[in-house]
């Protein structure tokens, strides 16, 4: 039963540790290709303006400040609202597009730091688990017959 146990926390464990590398390589990725793409917080954004977009706050104040722009191009309208031979529809087309790509890259940095705290979790109850299987030592008393005679 203990070599089980031990053989099952240690799966636990490699699992976790390979959940929390894969999360944390998302992250990063993720990371460097928005930063790549050389993108600024515009002025007017209700937090963060003028910061590089490189991470998941950054990009939702960015695609926040998106929809305003192109509201406000718009008068107001959605690219459903728009009529098909509208030209401002194109317009609305873009803003849409580049709102649901950061939007994405906000889930993916939500998704990653949830592989890393699950894997942390897994990590930590398969070492935790190793101790379980394991014989314990025990101490058994020594009674005596009678008076020590040595």
């Amino acid at each position: 039963m203990a070599g089980r146990s031990r053989v099952l926390s240690t799966i636990i464990a490699v699992i976790g540790a390979v959940m929390i590398v894969a999360g944390a390589v998302t992250y990063y990725m993720v990371h460097d290709q928005l930063k790549a793409a050389n993108i600024t917080v515009a002025d007017d954004a209700d937090f963060l303006a003028g910061d590089r977009v490189d991470g998941p706050f950054s990009a939702f104040a960015q695609a926040g400040i998106i929809d305003k722009h192109a509201l406000a191009a718009t008068g107001g309208k959605t690219y459903a609202e728009l009529a098909q031979d509208d030209p401002l529809r194109q317009t609305a087309m873009s803003a849409s597009f580049l709102r649901a790509s950061l939007f994405t890259s906000v889930v993916a940095f939500g998704v990653a730091t949830m592989a890393m705290g699950v894997g942390l979790c897994l990590l930590l109850t398969g070492i935790a688990l190793r101790g379980v299987g394991r014989p314990q030592e025990v101490a058994v008393p020594v009674r005596s017959t009678g008076p020590d005679t040595a």
